[in-house]
């Protein structure tokens, strides 16, 4: 039977009792009743929440988790961790690429996570050429998801340029290069793919790498309901770069040129100024925040209590995946405007003081914005993505239902979500995911070839 009997939901307006949930054959979302009794047969949970999004992802990039913390000989920054990422990216396959993708989206259902986008500029062979099959490594992701039940958002990536003012790539870009009409290219065939678990937008890689004219372009040719996602102002070093070429800061200088609106997720956004603050805030584009990547690459942190203030939108993702937990990102989230004020209980508004609640919800919203797919609630209509705690837990044992969140997002480090539901279908069951093991070894081998061809 395609339902389930929630004591506990988390639904758009709040925590609501008795809960049913069915949906189905299709993975949407068909009935969502309150205070209904409790039908025979159907399957029941204490806590369930929506799935979360997670909004902007590298899914070759796990593959290098905890390799690059050995400081160089000078100082090491953003900068230095790209060089080593680059070294890295030249020589993976499209067979490591669909092990390593569908690996990470195990780990990250078994955390959370229901929906991934997945901004990928990985497209050519390790000797720039391109592949026979021009979306190859797009599809191998597609597949790596199909493999673990995530449902999947696309970006491919438009990458033509090496820094502000068309600077040519460099040789460990080749790999990288695209034009507005190859990525169009791409777009194109990977059509086949889109229905309920998977969309397909694009992605400007950032300032730096494609100009305002190809920007446009691609904004211009894409779908309107397809969604855009760009890099941007993520280090002090770019912000610099920006202004000396365009006397603007990054924000400032894309939304003068291009009309930002709710298809559009400026990633990081994290150097920005008072009034860029307010002028994103009001584009009503999502902020895609990656609160652990921005720390493990020393980027800095975003000015989240002004945006909020000034009623912005932001998710959360993963990036280069150091945490597959939306836990720690949101957590990280509010910590680090903690440590920046010196004081609590920062992401709050006038509605909504509850932090764990505002930031879950928060992020469902702006995360489905950015992902363009019908995902982020418990709403009829919607994909049939949710989380079942695990009741339990002793965090969670006798608890109200106002310190659900609170206890799940700034408790203690164990894993709360027991069971995920993504597309209508059971993919993780009782902490653990239906083909965990395989995946993980198809991981494992991929991993061995790679540290093998590098040495």
């Amino acid at each position: 039977m395609r339902a389930l009997f929630a004591r506990h939901a988390l639904l758009p307006e709040g925590w609501r009792r008795d809960v049913l949930v069915e949906w189905d054959i299709h993975g949407d979302l068909t009935h969502i009743v309150p205070e209904s009794p409790a039908p025979l047969g159907v399957a029941r949970a204490d806590y369930v929440l929506p799935g979360m999004v997670n909004l902007h992802s590298h899914a070759f990039q796990r593959a290098l988790g905890g390799l690059t913390e050995r400081a160089g000989d000078g100082p090491d920054s953003f900068w230095t961790w790209r060089d080593l990422m680059y070294r890295f990216a030249a020589s993976i396959t499209p067979e490591q690429i669909e092990a390593i993708a569908a690996q990470l989206f195990v780990e990250c259902l078994r955390h959370g996570y229901t929906s991934v986008c997945e901004f990928h500029y990985l497209q050519r062979a390790p000797d720039g050429q391109p592949y026979a099959r021009v979306a190859e490594t797009a599809e191998r992701v597609a597949a790596g998801a199909q493999a673990s039940g995530m449902g999947l958002t696309l970006l491919p990536v438009l990458y033509s340029h090496a820094g502000f003012g068309e600077k040519p790539l460099a040789p460990a870009q080749g790999r990288f290069r695209t034009g507005v009409d190859d990525v169009l290219g791409i777009v194109e065939a990977l059509a086949p793919l889109r229905g309920g678990q998977v969309e397909v937008g694009a992605a400007p890689h950032s300032l730096r790498a494609a100009s305002i004219a190809q920007v446009r372009e691609l904004a211009a040719a894409l779908p309107k309901e397809r969604p855009l996602h760009i890099h941007i102002a993520e280090q002090q070093g770019e912000v610099e770069q920006c202004l000396a070429y365009a006397g603007k800061r990054p924000v400032e200088y894309l939304m003068g040129q291009v009309a930002l609106d709710a298809r559009w997720c400026l990633v990081h956004a994290t150097h920005l100024n008072d009034s860029e603050v307010q002028a994103l805030a009001r584009s009503g584009a999502i902020a895609g925040l990656c609160p652990t990547t921005e720390a493990n690459l020393g980027d800095g942190l975003f000015p989240l209590e002004p945006f909020i203030a000034a009623g912005g939108a932001f998710g959360v993702g993963s990036d280069s995946h150091v945490s597959q937990s939306p836990v720690e990102e949101l957590r990280w989230l509010e910590y680090g405007q903690r440590l920046i004020h010196q004081r609590r209980n920062v992401a709050v508004t006038q509605k909504q003081r509850d932090v764990g609640e505002f930031l879950w919800q928060a992020a469902l919203q702006g995360g489905a914005k950015a992902a363009g797919r019908r995902v982020g609630a418990l709403e009829e209509g919607r994909r049939a993505d949710l989380l079942v705690l695990d009741g339990s837990h002793p965090n969670l044992d006798g608890v109200q239902d106002a310190d659900v969140l609170g206890r799940f997002l700034f408790c203690g480090n164990d894993n709360l979500v027991r069971d995920v539901l993504c597309g209508g279908r059971w993919v993780v069951q009782g902490g653990r995911h239906m083909a965990q093991d395989a995946i993980a070894q198809r991981y494992r081998q991929a991993v061995k070839q790679l540290r093998e061809g590098s040495q």
